[in-house]
């Protein structure tokens, strides 16, 4: 029996279109939910010469992770679903594992983005790797911007 998910969102929609799912199972399952937000490293820039550096802002991009969680948790809390936030930093499927152990999650529900061909080369597939390594069930919703630009179509013409 499953009691604790873990719920990983990037602040993207497509993302956060697992959450609809989450609520309809948390409330009646009594899940602890917990939100995750992987913040991935920003590499320095450099240029020789007039020096010239791209600092990350670790707070900022924290505090941003921090607020955007707060929201969804809120949201989430307003339906009746015990919810934890948690914001960690580095690269996003090692991060996710390493998250679902600390909260002892017993499954990890995540959106896919759907991304196939050269951009799926380009920019990897962060939910293959969580399901290629998890130590726990992993639900995956496969989202697509076009998928749920066409549901939102749907609810605005009922």
């Amino acid at each position: 029996m499953y009691t604790r998910v873990l719920v990983p969102v990037d602040g993207s929609d497509v993302a956060a279109a697992v959450i609809p799912f989450i609520v309809g199972i948390a409330g009646p399952l009594d899940f602890e939910v917990t939100l995750l937000r992987v913040i991935h490293p920003v590499p320095p820039l450099g240029v020789d010469g007039p020096a010239y550096f791209n600092e990350e802002d670790v707070a900022a991009r924290h505090a941003e992770a921090a607020a955007y969680l707060a929201g969804l948790a809120g949201t989430l809390e307003a339906r009746g679903l015990r919810v934890r936030t948690l914001v960690r930093r580095g690269e996003p499927a090692r991060e996710i594992l390493a998250a679902a152990t600390e909260a002892r999650a017993d499954l990890i529900a995540m959106a896919t983005h759907g991304r196939t061909g050269a951009t799926r080369v380009l920019l990897g597939s962060v939910a293959e790797d969580v399901l290629r390594h998890a130590d726990v069930p992993v639900f995956l919703l496969r989202q697509t911007e076009k998928e749920l630009a066409r549901r939102q179509r749907e609810l605005e013409a009922r």
